[in-house]
């Protein structure tokens, strides 16, 4: 009742809507046919003409009033604009599910009410068909939440109120409690401190109903380390906690004649017993997971276009996110609806059925990549001496630095050298490791890039340099450098050679001068340059240099692609079912075209020609372009990401796709090519909704004489086109033309 009242739709009761609602299914089914199998996250099904209501001819764009029935029973009425609810409109699906509210193009966005057949409610704003924005969603057990959403996950303030009486009010990440909050129970007590993953955890102070309290360290929902317990008496236990008796190391403080002999375990068995946290709400079906049939006029539609069926001459039906489906005939002999373990076919032109089109299934379990370096390793030395070096370096104390920096700040001879001997010294700490000498290259560029890019020092420090190891990957580049993660997946340090040092320092002020000018640059960014210097026999150097990592996000990156318009071993030598999530795809494994939104494209191409310009400039050749590809209407659970793989720290996606390249929200279009050389394919209709990362890797490598000499020797043995080695001009070109050719604007 409480869900009816809250959607202010056309009927008082739920009983009195049903009713109506079966009345006019009786009428509308028997003059209408079985329609299509409807398939994907909203989808259209065609109706002949014949069997529906004669509808006036709207011109494109024009939005106006309709009432739609559908064959399968859903039933849409409002606001409606090229086939599509466009503007404010309620939709009833035949499992009881309602939505009311904005629609733009098909989709859910803006403010709207959501409604389950067992009561529950979400009101509150939508963005792409996800919860998303302010929103108080009511459970059907009564529990209610009122905050903040990002992608159907309570994300930021929010307060819950459960149905038992107990109340929390605090931050949110990934649906869980995360952060500082505050949890009050129906009797009385009260926890206030950080949470983690749903459960008490770090620094906290619960103060239960009769009076005392534990104020310190929690883990996992109980007292552990150091802490302290006052009794109603006043009596005091301080020390370390824990659960298990031999770890516990307690002193008593009794209070002034008191006789009563507390133990400490009672704070677990007696004290804790009824201040377990209330579990969380469990929802059937998303919003964003349900299908949406739509009926589809074929009206005024042009037998010579793509959305016609060859054969009939009727438009082949066509989802909102512009899929296109041949399988007309077959399909109007029974209506279904795909539960969200189906897949979709569609038909070839011999007959014969194939999934394309269908939701592509991906594994959303991915493991942390990389091997932790722990003592041990045959590079944990050398991981102690980067953190030792990177802490002193970005923390060695200097006045902050102006963005107009100086031409002697790029002078490559602007470099400082630090001894780091075991026993410490007047500027370095003691150390496990053994001596070795650290060199920061222009330090004051770097600080003041690293203020560019707004990242502030203590968590870059704590990224790199905190108790967390860093992460080793596997195997080294094709280059034979070797790749360092954080533990945070913020940063990669990567080891160069000395080559590439020369060009990072050669083109530093060019590429700082790049930044401060185009905030959309898609080039990669830069934190410090050091060296390493091993003492001993073998005074070894090791060059590192960090970067951002572009695939720093909770979204599992399902496809990633390493693109540079070139064609010779440009293809991934491994069958379908070996390519894994992290599997680097290259320009001859491309099944798709990349739609960006026409408010994007247009600064895409600026920027590629802005950046691919700057590195012919600086004489740069063999980088890339660098996409990571998260699909939404991947089958498995959407709300699955990599903090719960990891336990890594949740960053809000960006909806809005405020920066370039960064948590994009686009389409991508599947494409085949005629031959398996050849680069670009042609497009075939079949869409599906991504949230993409891209970003140009790569750019230290010069056209020196060995690139000079591997192009000369392969352009003897193959087209001098294909090659990867050409002169940065030739590639430049060859570059954008081929990005140019797979990223084009979304006209959905």
């Amino acid at each position: 009742m409480k869900a009816i009242t809250n959607l202010a739709c056309f009927y008082k009761t739920r009983t009195e809507v049903m009713k109506a609602w079966e009345a006019t299914i009786r009428k509308t089914q028997q003059a209408k046919k079985q329609a299509t199998n409807i398939f994907g996250s909203a989808h259209v099904a065609h109706v002949d003409d014949e069997d529906t209501e004669q509808d006036e001819i709207h011109a494109p764009g024009e939005v106006y009033h309709a009432e739609r029935y559908l064959s399968n029973g859903d039933y849409y009425t409002g606001h409606w604009s090229d086939n599509f609810p466009h503007g404010f409109g309620k939709y009833w699906w035949t499992d009881g599910c309602m939505y009311v509210g904005d629609w733009f193009k098909g989709k859910t966005m803006g403010r709207g009410t959501f409604s389950w057949p067992s009561g529950a409610t979400y009101d509150g704003e939508f963005k792409s068909g996800y919860m998303d924005g302010e929103g108080t969603y009511t459970g059907p057990n009564g529990d209610t939440y009122k905050g903040h959403w990002v992608m159907n996950l309570k994300h930021g303030h929010g307060v819950k109120e459960y149905t038992n009486g107990d109340i929390y009010d605090g931050e949110w990440c990934g649906g869980l409690q995360e952060g500082n909050g505050k949890y009050t129970w129906k009797d009385g007590s009260c926890y206030i401190g950080e949470w983690k993953n749903g459960t008490m955890c770090d620094k906290g102070k619960l103060i239960f109903s009769d009076g005392s309290a534990y104020e310190g360290e929690w883990d996992d929902g109980l007292p552990k380390g150091n802490g302290s317990f006052t009794f109603v008496d006043k009596c005091e236990y301080n020390g370390n906690w824990s659960k298990d008796v031999q770890e516990q190391d307690l002193t008593l403080s009794p209070c002034d004649g008191c006789d009563v002999k507390h133990d400490p375990q009672q704070v677990y068995d007696v004290f804790l017993k009824d201040c377990e946290i209330s579990p969380q709400d469990k929802v059937s079906i998303l919003p964003s997971q349900k299908k949406l049939a739509i009926w589809r006029s074929s009206k005024g539609v042009d037998p010579s276009s793509k959305g016609v069926e060859p054969s009939s001459g009727r438009p082949r039906r066509m989802s909102v996110d512009g899929r296109l489906d041949g399988n007309i005939d077959n399909e109007l002999s029974q209506m279904r609806m795909l539960d969200d373990n189906e897949r979709s076919m569609k038909s070839r032109d011999d007959g014969s059925l194939s999934t394309e089109g269908s939701p592509i299934k991906f594994s959303n379990v991915v493991k942390q990549q990389g091997e932790t370096i722990s003592k041990g390793h045959k590079n944990y030395e050398l991981m102690l001496n980067l953190q030792l070096g990177i802490r002193h370096s970005v923390g060695r104390p200097g006045p902050t630095p102006s963005l107009d920096l100086k031409s002697s700040a790029f002078n490559p001879k602007e470099k400082v050298w630090t001894r780091f001997p075991p026993e410490g010294s007047k500027y370095t700490p003691p150390h496990q490791s053994s001596e070795f000498r650290w060199k920061d290259y222009c330090p004051l560029v770097f600080r003041t890039l690293r203020m560019l890019f707004k990242v502030d020092a203590a968590d870059y420090m704590l990224s790199i340099c905190g108790d967390n190891a860093l992460r080793e990957l596997s195997s080294p580049g094709k280059s034979g450098s070797f790749f360092y993660l954080t533990h945070d997946d913020r940063y990669m340090i990567k080891t160069i050679k000395k080559t590439e040092v020369k060009a990072i320092l050669r083109m530093l002020s060019a590429y700082y001068n790049h930044f401060r000018s185009f905030e959309h640059t898609l080039l990669t960014k830069f934190f410090g340059l050091h060296c390493v210097k091993l003492t001993g026999a073998a005074q070894k150097k090791v060059r590192f240099i960090i970067m951002g990592n572009l695939f720093c996000t909770d979204h599992v990156i399902h496809r990633r692609f390493d693109l540079k318009g070139s064609s010779l071993g440009r293809l991934t030598d491994k069958p379908e079912s070996e390519i894994q999530s992290t599997t680097i795809l290259k320009d001859l494994d491309l099944k798709f075209m990349f739609r960006l939104d026409k408010n994007w494209i247009q600064e895409f191409r600026r920027q590629i020609d802005r950046d691919s310009d700057f590195l012919e400039q600086e004489k740069i050749m063999d980088y890339s372009l660098l996409v990571g590809l998260h699909f939404k209407d991947n089958e498995l659970d959407a709300s699955t990401d990599k903090s719960s793989a990891n336990n890594s720290t949740y960053r809000v996606p960006d909806p809005g796709g405020a920066k370039l390249g960064i948590s994009m929200h686009a389409r991508v279009e599947k494409m085949e090519r005629k031959n398996e050389m050849e680069l670009v394919g042609e497009p075939t209709g079949v869409c599906y909704d991504v949230v993409m990362f891209f970003g140009i890797i790569d750019i230290l490598q010069d056209y020196d004489i060995t690139k000079k000499l591997e192009h000369a020797y392969k352009s003897f043995q193959y087209d001098p086109t294909s090659i990867s080695a050409v002169d940065p001009r030739q590639y430049s070109r060859r570059f954008r033309d081929f990005i140019l050719k797979v990223f084009i604007e979304d006209d959905a």
